[in-house]
């Protein structure tokens, strides 16, 4: 098992979806990011059955940057209630995992200048 982590989250638009990459990436909070648009989700909300289409973005990132993107996310969303989830990766390829840790470690390196 690794500390990298993909986090999940649901948004309401593709313009949204790009608002939060742009801001997850610019803050090297995650390495990569994907976009999946189509997504049609169902779920419990206030006390009956709803459904959205919505677009999935999802974080490769590692587990000690889970609270910060959690913060961001939330200044940005515009649900009441947005779905941030994470899962852990437990294997892959490791020239990839290790390749979102060095991403990662250059958030540290670039704000040491600062």
């Amino acid at each position: 098992m690794t500390d990298t982590i993909v986090v999940m989250i649901t948004c309401s638009s593709k313009r949204e979806a790009v608002k939060i990459k742009e801001a997850l990436l610019e803050k090297r909070k995650a390495a990569c990011i994907n976009i999946i648009s189509g997504v049609n989700s169902f779920f419990w909300w206030k006390g009956k059955i709803d459904s959205s289409l919505e677009v999935l973005l999802l974080a490769k990132t590692k587990k000690k940057m889970l609270r910060g993107i959690i913060t961001l996310v939330k200044k940005i969303h515009s649900y009441e209630v947005p779905e941030i989830i994470a899962l852990p990766i437990v294997g892959g390829n490791k020239d990839y995992l290790n390749w979102i840790g060095e991403e990662l470690k250059k958030s540290k390196r670039k704000s040491a200048k600062i």
